[in-house]
């Protein structure tokens, strides 16, 4: 179905991507922060299903709308700001709380998952991502274009999760040692907030 030589060379740039600190992989820090290990890696499975809902959107032709309606586009990346933002603000607003060994801090680990789903498919960068990343790969000559989208994105998503839930879980860790203390619970929340912010600030400016 793919060029096995196309597909050694995605694999690699797959990885050099995945491993390169980025929106995503801030956020993911960010939530395994404030709810602990579990919550870090339930907010990056969020991202790699959302990343794989861009790859089906891309390989149905949908994701070229935003090329060619930029209003779209802009209407998407005001909103994956402000979505950023109510997350920055809800992180601010909490209350420092030390947590014991083995308790949950921060958001729910069902709403990690979505807050992360949503996040993602919310940035229109992504998905103008996969109409020119996953191209540069697909063979038409070899057909089934459509498959040969879902291969390459599929690969990519189990990639990227396995990236960013291990640095999900290596933050959460992190954090549940460092909330046991009130000021450092604080601290954490306030970081927290200055990553969503600096996000939201970072996709509501960037241009197309």
């Amino acid at each position: 179905m793919v060029d096995m030589s196309s597909y050694a060379a995605f694999l690699v740039a797959a990885f050099v991507l995945c491993v390169t600190p980025g929106p995503d992989m801030m956020f993911i820090v960010a939530m395994g922060g404030r709810g602990g290990p579990r919550t870090g890696v339930l907010a990056a499975f969020g991202v790699a299903c959302a990343m794989f809902v861009h790859t089906v959107a891309a390989a149905l032709g949908l994701s070229a709308l935003f090329l060619a309606l930029p209003t779209l586009y802009h209407a998407l990346r005001w909103a994956g700001a402000a979505y950023l933002l109510y997350l920055a603000v809800k992180a601010f607003r909490d209350r420092a709380v030390p947590v014991e060994e083995g308790a949950a801090a921060g958001p729910g680990r069902r709403r990690a998952f979505w807050q992360g789903a949503v996040t993602n498919l919310l940035n229109p960068k992504v998905i103008l991502f996969n109409v020119a990343f996953l191209p540069q790969f697909v063979n038409p000559g070899l057909g089934h274009v459509g498959e040969q989208f879902l291969v390459f994105g599929l690969t990519i998503t189990v990639m990227g999760f396995g990236v960013d839930g291990s640095i999900g879980l290596l933050s959460g860790k992190l954090s549940s040692l460092l909330r046991r203390s009130r000021r450092v619970a604080r601290g954490l929340d306030i970081f927290s907030g200055t990553v969503f912010t600096g996000l939201a600030v970072r996709l509501a400016a960037s241009p197309k």
